[in-house]
C-alpha cells in the first residue's frame, strides 16, 4: 500500500466548539473514544502561547497557536476548543459540532465556576446571539456545521449522537437554535444580563 492509499483512509478531523461552559471538555474525550480518534484540546495547547493582559487575564496569541496546530497531525483527531474558528482553516475539518446551552443555564454554570460577573455576561451574550455558531459557519461552511443542545443532555448520549452524525455524514437536522426567540422582552433580557443578587457590586 502506498502513502496515497493509506492517507486517503485517515478520517477527516472532527471539530467541537462552543461558548465556554457548554460542555466541550466533558463531551470531547467521550467522542474521541467512541470514534477511536485522537483528542487535541486547543485550550491545553494554548497555555504556552498565552500572556496576561492589564487585567491579569490570559490572552492567547492565535497566530502562533494556529502555526503550532498546523505542525501537528489534525486528520484523525477530535479538535476541541472555543477558539476552533480562529486557528483552523476551512479544509482542516470534515465535521464541526457546536455545543449550545440555554443562556440562563449557562449563566448559572459560569457563576458557579467563579467567573467574574463581566466575563459571565460576555459569554452569556455571545451564546444568546450565537457568536460561536456564526464563527463556525463562516469559517468552515454551513454544510459541515451542526449545532447540538447540550443544556440538559447527558454527555455520553450527546457524544453518541454527534458520533452517529459524523459517521453518517448527515446534514443539519433542524434550523439553527436561536435563543433570542426565548428572550423576546426587555424584562427577560434584563433578568438574564443582571448581576445576581447574592453577588455584591464592585466599587
Amino acid at each position: 500500500m502506498d502513502r496515497t492509499q493509506h492517507s486517503s483512509k485517515v478520517p477527516k478531523a472532527l471539530g467541537v466548539t462552543g461558548t465556554p461552559g457548554t460542555g466541550k471538555k466533558t463531551v470531547s474525550p467521550i467522542l474521541a473514544s467512541l470514534l477511536d480518534l485522537r483528542l487535541l484540546e486547543i485550550n491545553s495547547l494554548a497555555i504556552p502561547y498565552s500572556v496576561p493582559n492589564r487585567e491579569g487575564e490570559l490572552v492567547v496569541d492565535v497566530e502562533i497557536l494556529a502555526s503550532e496546530l498546523r505542525r501537528r497531525e489534525i486528520a484523525g483527531a477530535v479538535v476541541s476548543g472555543h477558539l476552533l474558528a480562529d486557528v483552523l482553516k476551512r479544509g482542516d475539518l470534515g465535521f464541526v459540532a457546536v455545543l449550545r446551552c440555554e443562556p440562563a443555564v449557562l449563566k448559572r454554570r459560569l457563576t458557579s465556576r467563579g467567573y467574574p460577573h463581566e466575563k459571565v455576561i460576555e459569554n452569556v451574550e455571545a451564546e444568546l446571539i450565537g457568536v460561536g455558531l456564526d464563527a463556525a459557519v463562516r469559517r468552515f461552511g454551513a454544510t459541515k456545521v451542526h449545532d447540538y443542545d447540550a443544556t440538559r443532555a447527558k454527555p455520553a448520549l450527546l457524544a453518541r449522537t454527534i458520533a452517529d452524525d459524523y459517521r453518517g455524514g448527515l446534514p443539519q437536522a433542524e434550523p439553527w437554535r436561536d435563543w433570542i426567540l426565548d428572550y423576546d422582552s426587555s424584562t427577560k433580557l434584563r433578568s438574564l444580563l443582571s448581576r445576581p443578587r447574592t453577588e455584591p457590586a464592585s466599587t
